[in-house]
């Protein structure tokens, strides 16, 4: 899959939006000020299995966690720089299926976005 294909989902969320970390290169994906998302390619230092990896990392539940890594134990990972029990992060060039990266991204945008105070939900849907 082509990230350009995630990029697009990943902005069609209502309030979504996106910024260049500089100092991380990492494209961060945002609602009402907190991270849903983030794409990078981890560096020739990071530890293995990360290595040199274009990576997608999402919030997720914990327990559709473990699934993942159960079957996707090369291609799904635990958040890089993360908290590994609710983030994954999911190797781009590998066997996971594009409908189930786009329901990952689906599940990160809901997780945050649930997260936010009413008040902020109201103004990103009243604007979307």
């Amino acid at each position: 899959m082509e990230f350009l294909q995630i990029d697009k989902r990943l902005l069609a969320y209502p309030g979504s939006r996106k910024a260049f970390h500089e100092k991380w290169g990492w494209m961060i994906y945002w609602v009402g000020e907190k991270q849903f998302a983030c794409e990078f390619i981890a560096s020739q230092n990071a530890k293995p299995p990360y290595t040199g990896r274009h990576l997608l990392s999402l919030k997720c539940d914990p327990d559709r966690i473990l699934e993942l890594r159960q079957e996707y134990p090369e291609s799904i990972l635990p958040g890089y720089y993360s908290d590994g029990r609710t983030w994954v992060s999911i190797y781009l060039e590998s066997d996971v299926p594009d409908q189930l990266v786009f329901d990952l991204c689906d599940m990160s945008y809901d997780l945050v976005f649930s997260r936010l105070t009413k008040k902020v939900q109201q103004t990103i849907l009243a604007s979307s």
